[in-house]
């Protein structure tokens, strides 16, 4: 059974730093892509980062990039974002999930809830101004 576990979030001032886990178990966690979500408070989930299964391939959406960095340790079958500068506007909660097809390098596919099929509770993050 697929179990994905969100960590690290917070409350934090604009410009601060914050760098959320997720701990997945259940499956062969070095073989699969891995993606960040986001969901602010009446607004639709949206796509924030990916990365392959190696590490060696990410995507980002625009307004992340320069800001966040994905990573994952296959070792300790952990990822990571790391979340620098916040906004406000970055005030969400942040969810793991484990990819349901190989890496695609094309934005428009990897970033779509659908091409991830595990998903963890989330862990709220709130950036205050």
């Amino acid at each position: 059974q697929v179990q994905v576990v969100e960590s690290g979030g917070g409350l934090v001032h604009a410009g601060d730093s914050l760098r959320l886990s997720c701990a997945a178990s259940g499956y062969p966690f070095s073989t699969y892509t891995m993606g960040w979500f986001r969901q602010a408070p009446g607004k639709e989930r949206e796509f924030v980062a990916a990365i392959s299964w190696s590490g060696g391939s990410t995507n980002y959406v625009d307004f992340v990039k320069g800001r966040f960095t994905i990573s994952r340790d296959n070792d300790n079958n952990m990822a990571y974002l790391q979340m620098n500068s916040l906004k406000p506007e970055d005030t969400a909660v942040y969810y793991c999930a484990v990819a349901k097809f190989p890496w695609r390098y094309d934005h428009a596919t990897i970033a779509t809830s659908g091409y991830f099929g595990s998903w963890g509770q989330g862990t709220q993050v709130t950036v205050s101004s």
